[in-house]
């Protein structure tokens, strides 16, 4: 087994790979994989925002193990997705994570603890509508669809019932989620044992079909108890990798986008600072439009607007200033484009600390401000929050950096 250990965003190592392995790496594009051009067999392999772990195999070749570890602490990870899944629900310490140094083995903690307090007060049970052809009446019977399909035909009959049942929504995710970890390397060992525990409690509840889209389910009073355990269900569901890469390349593991982490904990987290403010907040806000056609669309990640409807404030948030060669200010440009067409005089850029300045840009006979801010994520929860209260007050107030 070849095991090779990489840290997001950093430099890039050079190791021995079979060409296979080399080329489907490359063609996922989970890591940046080039071959050496000076040493034959090597391959350069430098991780972007993924984090995770991943199990390549080859036909004909040993397992290859990677691990892609966050700068962030793992605890701090796991407060971004907490927090950003649901404020209300996430509390600081909720998940323990601290003594693991791997996304994987601590996501796999996180949740065991979640679905065993979750399920502390029995399996939730709920109504499932049912609609079959049965040699039973159950419920009503369905005329019409008798009369279509039966064709006058006594027996089957085509019933509908609600059935109280333990195979609902939040269940089935929960058992996806746990078969889901099961199956994925580096899940530690008492972990599995407590897993397969709260599975076997969970035997009743249909599995879901890999490829299929996760089954919906709405926050309640009834739910509320499982509510972490489901938020974090849909992380590990959601993070699962595909079965096969080109070349005939299994591969098994979980990932999560670091990029897309630090966005929806910014835009969550600034929605719910400018409450207190008034107006509405809109997150991947629809209906922005560049030209007056409105044939070129645009999806700010975060807009504030008023309670009359008017644009108030507009932001983005970029884990990593995107540097293309050619374009050193793509960031910058795109703001522009979301101030000029909502008609605001400020655009906020928000990065995390040391991957973009702390600054500010007039536009030349524009009249628009960009103004970029750094949030440092090594800062402890209480603390980060505060900074990101502390910009949504320059937001809302319109003070200058």
């Amino acid at each position: 087994m070849t095991v090779v250990e990489l840290v997001e965003y950093a430099p890039a190592l050079t190791r021995a790979l079979p060409d296979e392995i080399g080329r489907a790496l490359a063609a996922s594009r989970i890591v940046d994989a080039t071959p050496d051009p000076y040493l034959p067999g090597q391959w350069r392999l430098r991780a972007g925002s993924k984090v995770g772990a991943l199990v390549l195999q080859a036909p004909g070749h040993g397992p290859f193990v990677l691990r892609i570890t966050p700068k962030v602490p793992v605890a701090r990870l796991f407060f971004l997705i907490g927090y950003a899944l649901n404020p209300a629900v996430h509390r600081e310490g909720e998940v323990h994570v601290t003594e693991q140094a791997e996304v994987l083995p601590a996501l796999a903690h996180a949740y065991e603890r979640a679905l065993e307090r979750a399920l502390r007060q029995g399996v939730l049970q709920g109504y499932r509508h049912t609609e079959e052809a049965a040699f039973v009446v159950r419920g009503r019977i369905r005329e019409a669809d008798q009369i279509r399909r039966r064709h006058g035909r006594v027996l089957p009959v085509e019933v509908a019932y609600d059935e109280y049942t333990t195979d609902i929504p939040e269940n089935r995710l929960l058992r996806a989620a746990a078969d889901r970890l099961l199956r994925l390397p580096r899940v530690p060992g008492d972990v599995r044992r407590k897993l397969r525990h709260h599975q076997a409690r969970m035997t009743e509840v249909e599995p879901l079909v890999r490829g299929r889209e996760l089954p919906t389910w709405r926050p309640s009073r009834l739910n509320s108890r499982y509510q972490p355990a489901l938020r974090l269900a849909e992380t590990v569901l959601r993070g699962s990798s595909v079965d096969h890469l080109p070349g005939n390349i299994a591969v098994d593991g979980f990932l999560l986008d670091m990029n897309k982490i630090f966005e929806d904990f910014v835009c969550v987290a600034l929605r719910e600072a400018l409450a207190p403010y008034g107006g509405h907040c809109t997150l991947q806000a629809r209906g922005v439009h560049l030209d007056e056609e409105n044939a070129v669309r645009m999806r700010p990640d975060f807009v504030r607007y008023g309670d009359d409807g008017r644009p108030l404030a507009v932001a983005d948030a970029k884990y990593k200033a995107e540097k293309p060669e050619g374009f050193p200010d793509a960031d910058l440009y795109q703001m522009l484009a979301y101030c000029t067409a909502l008609g605001l005089p400020k655009g906020h850029l928000i990065y995390a600390k040391g991957n973009a300045p702390h600054a500010a840009h007039r536009v030349r006979r524009a009249g628009i401000t960009l103004q970029q801010h750094a949030l440092d994520l090594d800062r402890s929860p209480a603390d980060l929050l505060s900074s990101v209260r502390e910009l949504a007050e320059r937001i809302a107030r319109g003070s200058h950096i």
